[in-house]
């Protein structure tokens, strides 16, 4: 790799210095990006096979994005909800008329989304049944958001610590767990809050069967089924939604985010029939939610990842990328097992490589490719979905070099 310039230790240096330290960015300054490639203002090359997270979905500088925030931006930025603007009205109806729902609510992030939808539930459930029924189950390893109900519906002690008290009201489930879902869901039950597939958990899809069974308990108790896609949905999985890999499952909401603004922030909460008038004027809102400029850029985002051909690739290079990692595992013998769907897979690591994959992603970075980890054991990959051939197989041989020079040098 190219030596750092003294311009980009100066821009590290001021961002250590003046960034609140909630973040430990690595030590370069992204630049530009064509595809699934990045470059850093050092002259590195990087493919990279985490999009951001899995925001930047159709890759980095897309031409037809751009178009339309250039041309959304020569006529208008912002009017608030105070009134209705075409491009937000034209992405609510083209969600609904993607999905199960009826309405849709704007806002700018994931935790913002799965905000509006704790409290929709428990708006819906005071409209129908008494006080007692507000409670929210969640499911440990899972991850919800920041916020101070999302973190606490996040049901992972590390991100609770040092801010409690906590809200109240939230109870915890076993994921994959289904022995254990008549012992959570219960007449005190308003929603139950669940990803079809973990992502900062781990990588983990919900087994065949296990999304079904909760939302048969939710039936019984009258408490929304409420899914968390805003990792896993948007085409990230070789469907629209995860959740359609379950067969008949209909929930009552799904909150995106993420890819849908191609890296442009954006949150949407999706309301089905049961509850799709349960927020009236005064209820909820957001100044910046269903912004024209973002909005029009995810009206092509979706229309993209609605499209048979692109589908079709997740699937294809999601196996490509699966028989990859599946190869290491033969040759090199440090990955335990590859989980996941489509281009939402994680290889957990083996023997003393457990816990320690953190120092494998600053490998993948020194050999120009960003990978992602998802815990102490677990390296994400969620490439972009358009994703080409030549570019996930460069990709893949630099992660298969980086992994080599690690076990030759003893990393661990």
């Amino acid at each position: 790799m190219e030596p750092q310039t003294a311009k980009t230790a100066e821009l590290v240096a001021a961002g250590q210095r003046r960034y609140v330290p909630n973040y430990a960015p690595k030590e370069m300054i992204l630049d530009r990006g064509e595809g699934a490639r990045v470059w850093d203002t050092d002259g590195n090359e990087y493919v990279d096979l985490g999009t951001g997270i899995s925001v930047t979905s159709l890759g980095h500088g897309d031409p037809e994005l751009a178009r339309a925030l250039s041309e959304q931006a020569g006529r208008l930025w912002h009017t608030s909800n105070l009134y209705f603007v075409e491009p937000a009205v034209r992405l609510a109806e083209e969600l609904c008329e993607a999905s199960f729902a009826e309405r849709v609510f704007f806002c700018n992030s994931g935790a913002e989304a799965n905000e509006a939808a704790i409290k929709l539930a428990r708006k819906h459930a005071s409209l129908r049944h008494g006080p007692e029924k507000r409670e929210i189950v969640t499911f440990r390893n899972g991850f919800h958001g920041r916020t101070l109900a999302t973190v606490t519906a996040t049901a992972q002690p590390k991100y609770h610590e040092g801010f409690e008290p906590l809200p109240g009201g939230f109870r915890y489930c076993g994921y994959n767990d289904a022995a254990a879902l008549d012992d959570a869901i219960g007449d005190r039950t308003c929603a139950v809050l669940v990803e079809p597939v973990q992502g900062e958990g781990g990588v983990v899809p919900a087994g065949s069967g296990f999304l079904a069974a909760i939302a048969e308990r939710c039936r019984a108790h009258d408490a929304l089924l409420m899914l968390d896609e805003i990792q896993s949905g948007l085409a990230r999985t070789g469907r629209l939604f995860a959740y359609q890999w379950e067969e008949g499952l209909v929930p009552d909401v799904v909150t995106l985010a993420k890819a849908l603004g191609g890296g442009l922030p954006i949150g949407a909460m999706l309301v089905g029939p049961r509850a799709a008038e349960t927020f009236q004027p005064g209820s909820h809102g957001s100044t910046f939610g269903g912004n024209p400029v973002v909005a029009a850029v995810a009206r092509v985002v979706l229309r993209r990842m609605r499209s048979a051909e692109l589908l079709a690739n997740v699937e294809r290079q999601g196996e490509r990328l699966r028989k990859r990692l599946t190869a290491l595992h033969n040759t090199i013998g440090i990955i335990a097992e590859v989980r996941g769907k489509g281009l939402m897979l994680g290889a957990v690591l083996r023997g003393e490589w457990a816990g320690r994959a953190g120092d494998l992603v600053e490998a993948c970075r020194r050999h120009g490719v960003l990978v992602l980890q998802a815990g102490p054991d677990v390296l994400r990959f969620l490439p972009p979905l358009n994703v080409t051939d030549e570019e996930l197989d460069d990709g893949m041989d630099r992660f298969e070099a980086a992994l080599t020079e690690a076990v030759n040098a003893g990393l661990c």
